[in-house]
């Protein structure tokens, strides 16, 4: 393994686009500090790659603007095949030097993600799924699109997993405070049994 350190918890997001599942993996970040937990991508490496085969500027790919939209499509084909080969490729990929004691992986996309999670960190790896109404999705921008909506990396873990925690990412629901309590007490007790550990 060389540079990896384990991790004491690994807490590993999904959800629907415009869930806000990056909202609370900052959220998260934000109350433990950054050199207590880091955020990991696992669509930077994918960008990266995929940007640097088809020469593309990964900058626009990384932000939010209707130049990444224009390629998500083949995008996401293309990142179907890369897994096809190697289903840990981009895991991995984003996992490389991070230090932290707590990790959140804020966008696995399928089941073969939190696969490779659960067999890489077996003790550590904790599943949250941020969920949204389309109504609430809809207010954030999102609209369905055909080969994006419909495909597995939208869809590969709508069902068939048993998430650890599902939080609900709206109005009307409990604060996000009030249901990142557990998460957040789980976080603090990895990061101080992690410095226990290392004095």
């Amino acid at each position: 393994m060389g540079d990896r350190v384990e991790p004491e918890l690994v807490l590993v997001f999904s959800g629907k686009r415009k869930s806000g599942k990056d909202y609370v993996a900052d959220m998260i970040q934000d109350r433990l500090g950054s050199d207590v937990c880091c955020i990991l991508r696992l669509s930077g490496p994918l960008k990266q790659q995929y940007a640097q085969e088809h020469g593309l500027d990964l900058d626009q790919l990384l932000g939010p603007g209707l130049y990444k939209e224009q390629y998500r499509a083949d995008m996401i084909r293309w990142g179907e095949m890369r897994r096809g080969q190697d289903p840990g490729f981009f895991c991995r990929q984003a996992t490389r030097g991070a230090q932290q004691p707590v990790w959140v992986v804020s966008d696995a996309r399928r089941l073969s993600d939190l696969q490779w999670f659960w067999l890489e960190f077996p003790r550590q790896t904790r599943s949250v799924r941020v969920q949204s109404s389309e109504e609430t999705r809809k207010h954030r921008g999102w609209s369905f699109t055909a080969g994006v909506d419909d495909v597995e990396s939208e869809c590969g873990l709508d069902s068939g997993v048993e998430f650890d925690w599902i939080i609900t990412n709206e109005a009307n629901a409990p604060s996000l405070d009030e249901q990142l309590k557990p998460i957040l007490k789980l976080a603090e007790d990895a990061a101080s049994s992690s410095l226990i550990s290392h004095s």
